[in-house]
């Protein structure tokens, strides 16, 4: 610092920097930096408005009307034999059907591969890399190996061609130039029309993947027809999804049971249950007796309702006053699905079901044992 004498850093308040003539200011306060780039002071970003990038609003709009036009000359120039020749290979298959590739056509590669696993085709991503390193022996002659490369000239590729062919593999190219190295190298060949790169360079490979992708996704749906692929089939792959915990998992199986209940008696005071009628998270109070036999629900809609009609005399209310003597519920042993399709049913939606043992039914009603919510689905 020259000949400044050095002080206490302890309390930044005692340094005193000199930045050209200017004195350092409090840096604990950004409204007291004011930076020089250029001579241009820096402008407050957190307002967008601020910001000029001098970016013409029309050449973004372009750029998708470019996009769309490279895209219809890949959909016009498609040879759909190629195309089914390909697809009908793949529903043949009887190995896996591993994907390789490098870079960005890697990554297509990949996703294709895990589409396909998820609609219950064998599949795999194998990186050519890793397969030249001992990866190969995976691979068998009853599998199929597709390699996608957008110049059909990738080294890593190339080089894995011979060791896939040592090992029996059907090979097939996708690839973006006609007579490349690696079309001619494999069993088969499928040509991805691509005019140009978006990129003004034609170099990033913005358009070439996004054909890629098309292509790959479209061919998954191709096979999940052919092979018939029910609902309830891709279901079994997707257990923690939606459609997974409708068709797979019966009602006892996510139901809330035992200390998950807002369960209360009809004598109860509705105002001494508030608590209990949002604690739960269902939305509702269920009403039982002694036995836990199901006498009725009381909502938070049902509340909201009482307040607008009885105003203060809601204090000396008690539950039983208010409640649905028959609510809809629905039994352990039904479908996830067949719980909320009950929960659409007219005359109005309900957002939850009691769960009740059919099996136990006598003279009191039926007994009570859980209840489906919508946050189930």
């Amino acid at each position: 610092m020259g000949a400044a004498e050095l002080k206490d850093v302890k309390d930044p308040s005692d340094l005193n920097l000199e930045m050209g003539a200017a004195e350092a200011k409090d840096v604990s306060d950004p409204s007291n930096l004011n930076l020089e780039l250029g001579g241009t002071e820096v402008k407050d970003v957190s307002d967008v408005s601020n910001l000029n990038l001098g970016m013409d609003k029309n050449y973004i709009r372009t750029l998708f009307e470019d996009q769309r036009r490279y895209l219809d000359y890949f959909f016009d120039r498609l040879n759909f034999s190629q195309v089914e020749a390909f697809t009908d290979i793949c529903v043949a298959a009887q190995g896996v059907i591993f994907f390789s590739g490098v870079g960005k056509s890697g990554f297509i590669a990949q996703k294709i591969s895990q589409t396909l696993v998820s609609t219950g085709t064998r599949s795999a991503f194998l990186s050519p890399t890793d397969a030249l390193h001992g990866d190969i022996g995976i691979v068998t002659a009853q599998d199929i190996l597709v390699l996608f490369s957008k110049s059909g000239a990738t080294d890593e590729l190339l080089r894995l061609v011979p060791c896939a062919r040592a090992k029996g593999a059907y090979l097939v190219a996708i690839t973006s130039v006609k007579s490349s190295t690696l079309a001619k190298l494999c069993d088969m060949h499928v040509y991805l029309p691509l005019e140009r790169e978006l990129c003004p360079f034609n170099l990033a490979p913005v358009t070439s993947t996004s054909i890629q992708m098309l292509f790959g996704d479209t061919i998954v749906v191709a096979i999940m027809k052919a092979k018939n692929l029910t609902r309830e089939e891709y279901a079994l792959n997707h257990p923690a999804g939606r459609i997974g915990k409708r068709l797979i998992f019966r009602v006892e199986d996510v139901m809330k049971r035992g200390g998950e209940l807002p369960m209360c008696r009809e004598d109860d005071l509705i105002m001494d249950q508030l608590v209990e009628l949002s604690a739960k998270g269902l939305g509702c109070l269920i009403v039982v007796d002694e036995h836990k036999h199901l006498l009725g629900t009381f909502t938070d809609g049902d509340l909201r309702r009482s307040l607008n009609s009885h105003e203060e005399k809601i204090f000396s209310l008690t539950v039983g006053q208010m409640c649905h003597r028959s609510p809809r519920s629905i039994s352990p042993d039904a479908m996830a699905v067949e719980a909320m399709q009950k929960m659409e049913d007219p005359p109005s939606p309900v957002t939850f079901l009691p769960v009740v043992d059919e099996n136990k039914i006598d003279e009191n009603g039926v007994l009570l044992i859980g209840a489906f919510n919508q946050s189930h689905d």
